[in-house]
């Protein structure tokens, strides 16, 4: 179970973030209204929200997933591959220290954004990817396996992050879509196949019991009521033009 999670609000700059989803510039005034939403929807999954203030110097720094990775045991500082992100760290620190006593950091020449990385249960899966590289993978696993957890490398070549093709929704079911249903190492997961149209809803997240769903996949929203969970859809079709999605706009834990 989650008790907290920490946003950042999108800054102006917003409009300029990276993107390589060819949607056209993110409207910012709408970006704000869906962002309110986001974080009233983790509060309606019992979460106390953080929201720290924006960080004009930095268009995509609302995604702060990207950033550090809150684990049971530990907080890590992560390195992110995109060098326009990397000031984006020194930034979140004071947040994180506030939660947390044991704070690890990610050293160069290694990369990692959290979005390349999935959570079930005490094991991580990394994906590689142009954001994150396998020293930042090694260095990752050495600090998880201090902590008493465990870390191992996926493969890829068509995603962006990890992230932007899996969603962990505990109870050993796995969304997945693309290249991501037919690695060997998800085979294991009672996997929920999302298609190519609706790909971009499997970055869902599961909070609580709750699994919060960008709104406009109903395929994904039936499936996943079918597996028994409640659902809670949130708007994010501004953060989608940034190729962002839920789990980028939050560090839960």
């Amino acid at each position: 179970m989650f008790k907290y999670a920490i946003v950042r609000k999108p800054c102006k700059a917003l409009i300029d973030g990276l993107s390589e989803a060819n949607l056209g510039k993110p409207d910012y005034d709408k970006a704000l209204l869906q962002h309110a939403d986001y974080i009233n929807a983790l509060n309606e999954c019992g979460l106390d929200v953080k929201i720290l203030e924006a960080l004009d110097d930095y268009p995509d720094s609302c995604f702060v997933e990207d950033v550090a990775l809150m684990t049971p045991n530990c907080a890590i500082i992560t390195r992110p591959g995109a060098p326009s992100r990397r000031g984006e760290v020194e930034f979140i620190k004071e947040a994180v220290f506030q939660f947390y006593k044991k704070v690890e950091e990610i050293k160069g020449p290694g990369l990692l954004e959290a979005g390349d990385i999935m959570m079930v249960g005490n094991h991580y899966y990394i994906g590689l990817s142009n954001r994150t590289n396998q020293e930042g993978a090694n260095q990752l696993i050495a600090i998880l396996e201090k902590y008493g957890m465990s870390g191992s490398v996926v493969e890829m070549s068509e995603m962006l992050h990890l992230k932007t093709g899996l969603g962990y929704l505990e109870n050993n079911i796995l969304l997945a879509c693309g290249e991501f249903i037919r690695k060997p190492e998800f085979q294991s997961f009672n996997m929920i196949k999302i298609n190519e149209k609706q790909s971009y809803s499997a970055n869902s997240v599961w909070i609580n019991g709750t699994v919060l769903v960008p709104k406009g996949f109903p395929e994904t929203v039936k499936l996943i009521k079918e597996a028994g969970y409640k659902i809670r859809e949130v708007d994010v079709s501004e953060f989608r033009k940034l190729d962002g999605g839920l789990s980028c706009l939050s560090l839960r834990f």
